[in-house]
């Protein structure tokens, strides 16, 4: 799995940590749960879209593309960082942005990664819920041509499989980071969304042989759907490394059980793992992802799915910027 065949810009702050979570494990009483920080990957203050913008970006260059193009909701970490990227390269962004949660909260719709995208000097437009931003997009991208730009379309979340290829080599990473601990990994979890980041999981655990399962705590859409989704872009992803499609749905575990009412919709759980990783561990997580995504590992481990000496790995895929939108949540007065 030799991925530097592929043309790949080098900006991530990697290896990104693998820390011990000790307060958290012994509040809940195990298992030994352990967090690889891809909140730390430097991009715009970090998270999983970047190791997927450093081989996107790198496909843009490599078809002499001037404007990027991308979607994502209203607070989406993947439209910030690509914002940030483009900045960095000197290339026009254009952030198609969903409505997703019908939210009148001024701090939702201005502050957080909305108000980042606009210091990263990116374009914004904002869509109903329900719009078929794929189709918004190869509308964009046609309006750009015919003024003579060379637009580069970016899949929301960066998932496709060039973007899945920052998450194979991901797997890779955790591999080499616990093989130098001797930590026998039980489990892999982390919130699913668009799927690339647990598709390129899959493919580069797959491919080693690692023994490693990965389970997606969804944030959007149903268990049938998000498995397949998974499924078919693992394998797109081990195609494109030319080991043809080696997953299998048994590869692919998915839990969507703790979506609420709905994406970007916190739930009590949410709001409760969030407070849980600031007291006991100084870590922020966001309401959208990695809220959702612990809140299914905590309720997991309260249910009885690990042994006590179970070492247990959260992917922290970033977001802590979206907090900013999401201040009317908490309830907190401004002292206590």
């Amino acid at each position: 799995m030799h991925l530097s065949r592929f043309p790949r810009l080098h900006f991530a702050h990697l290896p990104t940590p693998l820390e011990p979570l000790e307060r958290l494990s012994a509040h809940l009483g195990g298992p030994r749960l352990w967090i690889k920080r891809d909140d730390c990957t430097g991009l715009a203050g970090g998270g999983n879209k970047t190791r997927k913008l450093e081989f996107l970006l790198a496909d843009a260059r490599a078809q002499g593309a001037d404007t990027v193009i991308t979607q994502g909701a209203t607070q989406s970490n993947h439209a910030r960082q690509t914002a940030a990227i483009a900045a960095r390269l000197g290339m026009a962004c254009h952030l198609l942005l969903e409505d997703r949660t019908a939210s009148e909260d001024p701090d939702y719709n201005y502050n957080g990664n909305v108000l980042l995208n606009e210091l990263f000097g990116a374009r914004l437009s904002l869509h109903p819920g329900g719009t078929d931003m794929n189709a918004a997009m190869a509308a964009e991208a046609q309006r750009l041509q015919a003024q003579g730009a060379r637009p580069y379309v970016i899949p929301g979340g960066g998932s496709n499989a060039v973007g899945a290829l920052g998450y194979a080599n991901a797997a890779l990473e955790l591999l080499a980071q616990a093989n130098d601990r001797g930590l026998l990994v039980r489990e892999l979890v982390h919130a699913t969304g668009s799927a690339g980041t647990q598709a390129g999981l899959v493919a580069g655990l797959v491919a080693t042989h690692s023994g490693i399962p990965v389970l997606g705590i969804g944030v959007r859409a149903p268990d049938a759907v998000q498995h397949r989704n998974v499924l078919a872009l693992a394998n797109e992803t081990t195609a494109l490394m030319g080991l043809g499609p080696i997953a299998t749905a048994q590869d692919v575990q998915v839990n969507c059980s703790y979506v609420g009412e709905g994406y970007g919709i916190p739930t009590q759980g949410t709001l409760e793992a969030i407070a849980l990783l600031a007291e006991l561990e100084g870590i922020l997580l966001d309401p959208v992802y990695t809220g959702k995504g612990m809140a299914g590992l905590i309720d997991q481990v309260r249910q009885g799915r690990y042994h006590p000496d179970d070492n247990v790995v959260f992917l922290h895929t970033g977001g802590s910027q979206a907090l900013f939108g999401y201040r009317a949540a908490f309830g907190f007065a401004s002292y206590r």
